[in-house]
């Protein structure tokens, strides 16, 4: 009988933290699924000549540049910048600027045949 007292006060002390581990679980999914549409992110390309857009390299997706202070002096160079991306909106936070060279490889279609 004092096993049975044992196991049933186990059982009864166990149920309600099933209930409150799952219940944490799914919360912590819906939280983590809302910040995780906007990741950190490193993205190449052509700020517009305004510095409020910028054309990917790999892709040629817009980006929408949420803090165009941040590129101030950087407008129609190419540039590589990192920050926080949102791709479902296509907008990203930067956070640092680096200044790109030309590839070669574009360099050399850029260049007119001499004659």
């Amino acid at each position: 009988m004092k096993k049975l007292w044992v196991l049933s006060l186990s059982i009864f002390l166990a149920l309600p933290v099933i209930a409150l581990a799952q219940y944490s679980g799914s919360q912590g999914n819906d939280s983590s699924m809302k910040q995780g549409a906007a990741k950190s992110a490193s993205v190449k390309g052509t700020i517009s000549q305004d510095g409020k857009s910028l054309v990917s390299d790999t892709d040629g997706k817009s980006w929408t540049i949420a803090n165009p202070d941040a590129v101030k002096g950087h407008e129609g160079h190419h540039v590589e910048l990192k920050g926080t991306a949102d791709a479902s909106t296509g907008e990203i936070q930067v956070t640092s600027v680096k200044m790109l060279k030309g590839e070669k490889g574009a360099m050399k279609k850029d260049a007119a045949p001499q004659q």
